[in-house]
């Protein structure tokens, strides 16, 4: 394996042991409900220093995606170790690089009932560093469909799921046509949810916060939260608002954080030219000590 490589850890879903794979092995079966159905849940969380950032965010939103989907109990024990594991031998090899590690939780084999649970833990992508520095630029589009309909009492909520094809198509197709990234806003085009696979951020003047309540459609945020904790004792307010267009298009400056790749400022939104803002700075190192908080 060289350098690159990813690193591999197996985890046993009924609390037996944490074990290192060979990624060149396959691991997956051919009736696994993770390619067969997508039926599964998965959790992304950054290493920095050799640690993994917010680690009890993550495990309570992957342990509450495990529990709509009706998977079996998670224990969290397990995942710590190997995730703990991991990036340790990340850090021997890598020192203070950052890395990504997702945790992977599947219904499993159809011919044996059982799950399966593994994590992965790889380095960023070389775009990551130039998305932060540079920013992006953010295709507007609705997901057809309204969030304001109450959902059926099967259907998961605040899951993160395997299913994520129709996010995929949308950033597929905004790639294709020169954007670096989607934004996600209601049916009608006039208020915005989130991105595709990260959370809206707005900075007002008099260092206010501003981000969509979850009742607006997107995924509970652990990026949010962890900003939302830091914000006070830095001295911004926070505060969760509907986020009209024409209030996003006034504000100081607009971002898009995840727990990988950080936070990366939106410096076109549709066909809307954004300007770099007064607290660019102050904003980008709150976020960052947020984000790779332990």
């Amino acid at each position: 394996m060289g350098p690159k490589s990813p690193i591999t850890y197996i985890i046993e879903p009924f609390g037996g042991s944490v074990r290192r794979h060979n990624p060149a092995l396959p691991h997956l079966y051919f009736d696994d409900a993770a390619v067969t159905r997508g039926d599964g849940v998965f959790e992304s969380l950054l290493i920095t220093e050799g640690r993994p950032a917010n680690l009890a965010r993550h495990m309570r939103r992957f342990a509450h995606s495990v529990e709509q989907l009706d998977l079996p109990k998670l224990h969290c024990e397990q995942w710590e170790e190997a995730t703990r594991l991991a990036a340790q031998e990340w850090a021997q090899t890598h020192g203070d690089a950052q890395a990504r590690c997702t945790w992977t939780l599947s219904r499993g084999r159809a011919s044996t009932g059982l799950a399966t649970a593994w994590l992965v833990l790889e380095g960023l992508s070389p775009s990551v560093e130039t998305l932060r520095a540079e920013g992006v630029k953010a295709m507007l589009t609705s997901r057809g469909m309204t969030p304001d309909e109450k959902p059926p009492k099967w259907m998961p909520q605040g899951a993160k799921t395997l299913s994520y094809t129709m996010t995929a198509a949308a950033l597929r197709h905004a790639r294709e046509n020169g954007w670096d990234d989607v934004v996600f806003t209601n049916e009608r085009g006039t208020r915005l949810i989130e991105g595709a696979t990260s959370s809206l951020v707005v900075v007002r003047a008099g260092k206010k916060l501003r981000t969509p309540p979850a009742s607006e459609g997107g995924l509970e945020s652990t990026t949010v939260a962890a900003v939302r904790e830091h914000a006070e004792d830095a001295g911004w307010r926070f505060k969760e608002r509907v986020l009209p267009l024409d209030y996003v298009l006034e504000s100081d400056s607009v971002w898009l954080l995840s727990s990988t790749r950080g936070a990366v400022r939106i410096r076109r939104l549709g066909e809307h030219k954004l300007k770099a803002g007064e607290l660019d700075d102050k904003a980008q190192s709150l976020f960052e000590q947020a984000l790779c908080a332990p």
